[in-house]
């Protein structure tokens, strides 16, 4: 019933397109990573109308499955501020249509009457007791893309065999159904509930869990710029601040309203560095600022840079900030535990991609650290389950700069992470010490870990495939390389088949993930480096990390060896020119 997207194929059809007649119509979407993740536009393996319609009816069917009490518990809808006009294509119209799947069902829906930060989603379900929760998002992909991200009543996005089964049901129910099209029921239905105001003000109330300085905050001189990257985070980073009893920080004018299009940035996504931060640096610099944080356009994420001495700013890394929280996190429920608190009871998390800082800080500190597969899914799962047997999670966290400060959201949140950032820099400030200073003071005590994380772009699957496949059968079938150029390798962990030669049975402790391609090289000189396709773009992802001991201080050496080792990685295994593939812009 979208004219736009009805367009769209008939157009193709009269130009005999039919190769992308085919490509839009003849596969469906697929849970990745993050959900379904896609370009708006027509056809069933793009976010739009009828899939979106299609995804809420498997969804419906499966939940009423699953649960007796769907009925009276209800169902969560929030969105981002996306859109598309060439397809009359925006966040808010999606989930509307999300809601009136539900609605036209009989099911209560809380739906939120305004765009809301994605860890709002998750924070509502638990706090509503809803049976499940959809956010319509694509984060910081670009703006041709949307998203539809689920999450369980345990306030952790699915993971399997959820989602199989999930893809199952709306395999079932293709056919939208009476009232699936009839966007207007969230203004009409006595069923929708508007939980905005109950649950923004409670996640600010729980926010202040995670407070420890109330004092210093409120007589800071620091000064603060926040740019929400043309997305939802404005007016709830300002509010985080207000909770923490700070001033509000200075806003980028040009990025704090919503824009679908980010005309001012080249790609939303904060993880890019100084290229696409150069209005709040700037505006930083004018102001006096000393500190940025920037929180990506469904605020899940935040980067952070901070002025130097030499008048330069650091953009630190999603591991440097891991280091920093970290240390905080473990600091501030050392001076305010309780006496009988048992440290052994204490645990941090970290994908597997991610540095293993965490793990240097737990093995001297004494409390546990785990590791899971890439993706806050499996995090959010993961601490659930530690919650439920008595523990206490005080940090969790994804290189990619997705952070989870505490317990009250089992989601990266890039709100509550930024607030964090601004009381460890007050603190910190009050002991003369930069985050920067920081960060080198926990690197001399726990050992350096030295990282580098890029990719390359790939948009020709079986090009990938064949990478892959090539690793796994490099000298001979089925034999994983010894060496890469000079670099012995002592052991190849592959999560895709679940083969791990350091393990007596050689399977993976991990669980398998057949869908997505990832391997893992751990060599002699201490460096660990994986490979792997991305779950929401199409890229091929390098992670590389040289972890040292505290005795190994000399930086520049360390650094040094780890860049001739990506250089051998890339060429040996990737081997871009040979395989098309294209080279992260600087």
């Amino acid at each position: 019933q979208n004219q736009k997207t009805k367009e769209q194929i008939e157009s193709l059809l009269e130009n005999g397109k039919h190769k992308e007649l085919r490509d839009r119509l003849c596969c469906r979407l697929t849970f990745g990573t993050a959900g379904l993740r896609s370009a708006m536009g027509a056809g069933f393996c793009y976010i739009n109308d009828l899939t979106v319609i299609q995804s809420t009816q498997g969804i419906y069917k499966y939940l009423e499955r699953c649960f007796s009490d769907f009925k009276q518990r209800g169902f969560v809808v929030g969105y981002d501020t996306r859109g598309q006009v060439t397809s009359n294509c925006s966040s808010k119209k999606l989930a509307k249509l999300t809601a009136a799947v539900l609605l036209a069902k009989d099911v209560p829906v809380y739906f939120f009457s305004t765009y809301v930060p994605t860890p709002f989603v998750p924070y509502a379900v638990q706090q509503l007791k809803a049976v499940a929760g959809v956010m319509i998002t694509a984060s910081h992909n670009r703006k041709e893309d949307n998203g539809y991200k689920v999450y369980w009543e345990n306030g952790a996005q699915i993971t399997s065999p959820h989602d199989k089964e999930i893809i199952k049901c709306i395999e079932e129910c293709v056919e939208p159904w009476n009232g699936s099209w009839n966007e207007n029921l969230v203004d009409t239905s006595p069923l929708r509930q508007d939980p905005l105001k109950k649950i923004c003000d409670c996640y600010m109330e729980d926010l202040k869990k995670i407070c420890y300085h109330r004092e210093l905050n409120v007589q800071t001189n620091l000064k603060f710029v926040h740019t929400s990257f043309h997305g939802v985070g404005h007016d709830y980073v300002q509010l985080a601040f207000k909770a923490f009893g700070f001033q509000p920080p200075i806003p980028v004018p040009e990025q704090k309203d919503p824009d679908p299009d980010f005309s001012t940035v080249k790609c939303p996504n904060p993880e890019e560095g100084e290229s696409v931060l150069e209005l709040s640096l700037r505006l930083a610099e004018k102001e006096n600022a000393k500190v940025v944080v920037a929180t990506d356009p469904d605020a899940d994420r935040l980067a952070v840079a901070e002025l130097q001495e030499n008048g330069c700013w650091k953009v630190f890394t999603g591991n440097e900030l891991a280091a920093l929280f970290g240390w905080w996190m473990f600091s501030c429920w050392k001076e305010n535990c309780s006496e009988d608190a048992d440290v052994k009871d204490v645990y941090m998390l970290a994908t597997t991609v991610s540095s293993k800082i965490l793990r240097a800080i737990a093995l001297k500190e004494g409390f546990h650290f785990e590791e899971t597969l890439p993706g806050f899914k499996w995090i959010g799962s993961r601490v659930k389950d530690l919650l439920d047997n008595g523990k206490e999670v005080l940090f969790a966290f994804e290189e990619s700069i997705g952070f989870m400060c505490g317990t009250s959201v089992l989601d990266k949140d890039g709100v509550s992470a930024a607030v964090v950032i601004a009381e460890m820099a007050t603190y910190l400030e009050g002991k003369n010490l930069t985050l920067a200073q920081k960060l080198i003071e926990i690197y001399e005590t726990y050992g350096y870990h030295i990282s580098k994380t890029s990719y390359f772009l790939c948009y020709d699957p079986p090009t990938i495939k064949r990478i892959f496949e090539k690793l796994r059968n490099f000298d001979a079938p089925q034999s994983y390389p010894k060496f890469c150029g000079i670099y012995n390798i002592l052991h190849v962990r592959d999560i895709t088949t679940g083969y791990d030669s350091s393990q007596p049975n050689k399977k993976s402790v991990l669980p398998v993930s057949k869908s997505s391609q990832m391997i893992t090289f751990t060599f002699q000189n201490g460096c660990v480096a994986t490979l792997r396709t991305s779950g929401t773009e199409p890229k091929i992802k390098y992670y590389a990390e040289m972890c040292a001991l505290p005795e190994q201080s000399d930086r520049s050496v360390l650094e040094e060896e780890l860049q001739k080792l990506i250089e051998a990685l890339i060429e040996n295994f990737l081997e871009p020119d040979k395989n098309g593939l294209i080279w992260r812009s600087a």
